[in-house]
């Protein structure tokens, strides 16, 4: 089983250090291929958008289609764009093609989860599967950064797309030879509900984007998020009639899973926000190179990779409620500590602290936290489980870089810009802790009440 996790984990690892892995390397994609502003704005948004609006549709697709099947189709999909992108010539090449790795990731990333419900049994076995695939999601969008920024320094960006090929290949060789068989599952695919949740995710995601690049108030941005939430209404209609829904509402009957997808939205969204800014910060003001500002945040993955080990032994003694709190208040304070960091402010003195308070928090929540959006899903809804936990991580990704975007485009400097992101980001995660104290504490308590 060993095997089987290392193999599914490692895939989920690629998908989340690409998510990350772009960032240092956005100033040499600009000056090599001639981009504009915008151009490169899309070439992280078009990954963004297709992998958020695809994810339900992936998720439901291996519980219909077979969870082995489907996984190596979206392994393949992956290997092939990231190829595509690291030989990529001109804007419109490597737009098209991170829109391709936007697919292959929606297949990807649900799928990993849900493999991990169907071959852990539930109990000490699945979760220390879980805490382990926490922790991927975790350390590979910290990592993405250091591997960014050396490959960006010593050879090329390209080369942070091109290792995924190989290690692609071999995962999905991997899955042929030592993955269990998952047979097709009979019943009907639920047609209008996957055209409804991936338009109305696409077109939601598409409004924060253009929210983020344009403003709220632009009338593409607000025609996008009306048909966004209109066509998810129609959604919702349908899954609530529909005898095999690609995504059952059943699922939302638990408050542990309903809080948790509140909260994994907002923590994802202020992170992924965290390394946004932070980035610019180390290049931008502290003048960094790429490689330099990708070291910039070793104190955080150590810490973050360190405390994520104690997760399984401590979610058996304190549940995971607790940790998912006192993870999330660990950031919390971590990101209104780094508010105070200024270009006179050195590295040491200012940001270290903080960091090493942000790895804490995600190493001890991230698993947690996954644990507690499938908590109680029956087996034939692993993948509608996963796919609510990876729609939320990812929608909250692309929902903190767009609103903390424009939260900070008011300010009169660039470090002021920085520091209201940061702000924003704590307000985010304040209202995460508040979601997993009010939600997910209470019910995990009641369920072990009533197991007792």
């Amino acid at each position: 089983m060993s095997l089987i996790l290392g193999i599914v984990l490692v895939s989920y690892f690629m998908i989340v250090l690409d998510n990350s892995i772009i960032f240092t390397g956005l100033p040499q994609i600009e000056s090599s291929m001639g981009l504009s502003p915008t151009a490169l704005a899309w070439v992280q948004n078009a990954y963004t958008l297709v992998f958020g609006g695809l994810l339900l549709l992936g998720a439901r697709a291996g519980d219909l289609l077979g969870r082995r099947r489907v996984f190596v189709v979206g392994l393949a999909i992956f290997g092939l764009a990231s190829f595509l992108i690291g030989i990529a010539q001109n804007e419109a090449w490597i737009i098209a093609a991170r829109a391709l790795q936007g697919i292959g990731a929606a297949i990807v990333a649900p799928s990993s989860l849900s493999l991990i419900t169907a071959l852990f049994p539930a109990g000490r076995e699945r979760t220390r599967a879980v805490a382990a695939y926490g922790t991927t999601a975790g350390l590979g969008a910290s990592l993405g950064l250091v591997v960014g920024g050396a490959l960006a320094d010593w050879i090329s960006w390209r080369a942070g797309f091109f290792i995924n090929v190989p290690v692609a290949i071999l995962m999905i060789a991997g899955a042929i030879l030592y993955l269990p068989t998952f047979a097709s599952r009979r019943g009907r695919f639920d047609v209008p509900g996957a055209i409804t949740s991936t338009v109305g995710m696409g077109a939601l995601v598409y409004g924060i984007i253009r929210g983020g690049d344009e403003g709220w108030g632009a009338p593409g941005t607000l025609i996008s998020l009306a048909v966004g939430v209109v066509v998810l209404a129609l959604f919702t209609l349908n899954e609530w009639k529909a005898e095999q829904p690609i995504m059952p509402l059943r699922l939302f009957a638990s408050k542990q899973r309903s809080g948790a997808a509140v909260a994994r939205m907002l923590f994802s969204g202020s992170i992924i926000a965290f390394f946004f800014f932070t980035t610019q910060f180390f290049q931008g003001i502290y003048d960094w190179s790429p490689l330099q500002a990708g070291l910039g945040f070793l104190p955080m993955t150590i810490v973050q990779f360190t405390s994520s080990l104690f997760v399984a032994r401590f979610t058996v003694r304190f549940g995971n409620a607790a940790l998912v709190v006192a993870g999330l208040a660990a950031v919390f304070v971590g990101l209104a500590w780094i508010t105070q960091l200024t270009p006179d402010t050195p590295f040491l003195v200012g940001a270290v602290g903080p960091l090493v308070l942000l790895g804490l928090g995600q190493g001890i929540a991230f698993g947690p936290l996954t644990a507690a959006g499938i908590v109680g899903a029956r087996s034939e809804d692993a993948g509608a489980a996963s796919g609510m936990v990876n729609t939320a991580h990812q929608l909250g990704s692309t929902l903190g870089v767009a609103i903390l975007t424009s939260v900070a485009a008011g300010a009169a400097t660039p470090t002021a810009r920085i520091t209201d992101a940061y702000t924003g980001g704590a307000v985010m995660i304040g209202i995460a802790l508040a979601a997993a104290a009010a939600l997910i504490l209470p019910a995990e308590r009641a369920g072990r009440h009533l197991d007792a």
